[in-house]
């Protein structure tokens, strides 16, 4: 690979990436269409695909295709008029409710961080340093995840260099790439040490333990207690974390994704009286738009708002003499 294909290959998230690559081969290989394409067969693959794919998954497909159109110096066919109405069709025949992750409560992080704690001390007590060193590296990053409202990516991408972490005080992180940072500058995010499930005394706790000095924070520890050199992978992220809930005695644990953990720390932060500009800049969301598909309504049904305003009494007695009267 020379540099340029270094750099060129660097400009592109690992992520979508990979998603790119999974769209055009599911195009080229599973639908059977030829690259270049013409505007018609990318029609005709939205319209073989409109009963079975999202309107979002499609749009995903879109972008893929027309990256490589890019990439290869072929004319876009995607940008077509064509395309665009096909697509604006296709979402008036297929509505589609967005789906969210459900939120992670604090009640809930406050049943898994004890769940952890008396795991943690049945296996050091037995000397299952194995149990002891995963259970700590899950209530790391449970904490962390939650309180520092992260993406599942960024959780696995965290380095031990990029820590900065003053017990009793807080942490540092800086991240080299966020989805949010469009010009690559890096971000540095902040997080309080705490009375209760502290994410500073659990990253401190899963580091020491762990032995960890640089490279990925988060790894997988195998069954005779060695831990790997490289980070947990993204798509491991979610099965393990259905099953921390499930083993914690989580209702439901299955409804949970990663994303659950951002989305419970924003419903908190703004039942606790978080302003949206506040929330925002802690979590490092550049949009109102972003902000808001994460936060619940404190009164989702307006219910509080409504309740307040009927009557709380019965009707007067002479409507109700006129009412249950006999006609003449």
């Amino acid at each position: 690979m020379s540099k340029i294909d270094h750099y060129l290959h660097a400009g592109t998230r690992d992520n979508t990436r990979v998603a790119y690559q999974s769209a055009v081969r599911h195009y080229e290989i599973e639908w059977g269409g030829f690259l270049p394409a013409t505007s018609e067969n990318i029609a005709q693959y939205l319209v073989d695909h409109a009963e079975k794919l999202a309107v979002n998954t499609l749009r995903q497909r879109l972008a893929a295709l027309a990256q490589w159109h890019i990439d290869q110096g072929f004319p876009d066919p995607t940008k077509a008029p064509l395309i665009k109405k096909v697509l604006r069709g296709i979402q008036r025949e297929h509505p589609a409710q967005e789906k969210q992750a459900k939120p992670f409560q604090l009640e809930q992080l406050g049943i898994v961080d004890r769940w952890l704690d008396q795991a943690i001390t049945t296996a050091n007590a037995s000397g299952d340093r194995a149990a002891e060193l995963r259970h700590t590296r899950n209530r790391a990053l449970l904490l962390l995840g939650f309180w520092r409202g992260f993406r599942g990516d960024e959780l696995t991408r965290l380095q031990v260099e990029y820590i900065e972490a003053t017990p009793g005080q807080g942490m540092n992180f800086f991240l080299p790439h966020t989805k949010a940072d469009r010009q690559n500058k890096g971000v540095t995010f902040k997080a309080p040490a705490l009375n209760q499930f502290c994410p500073v005394a659990a990253y401190t706790a899963w580091k020491d333990l762990a032995g960890i000095e640089s490279g990925p924070v988060f790894r997988s520890v195998n069954r005779w207690g060695q831990i790997r050199n490289v980070g947990l992978h993204m798509d491991s992220l979610i099965p393990l974390l259905r099953t921390i809930f499930k083993d914690a005695g989580v209702a439901d644990s299955d409804d949970y994704s990663a994303h659950s953990l951002r989305r419970g720390f924003a419903n908190w932060a703004t039942g606790n009286g978080w302003d949206l500009k506040t929330l925002m800049e802690y979590v490092g969301w550049k949009s109102v738009q972003s902000a808001m598909r994460y936060v619940d309504a404190v009164d989702p049904f307006a219910r509080h708002r409504i309740a307040p305003g009927l009557p709380t009494s019965d009707p007067p007695e002479t409507l109700k003499i006129e009412n249950n009267s006999e006609p003449s």
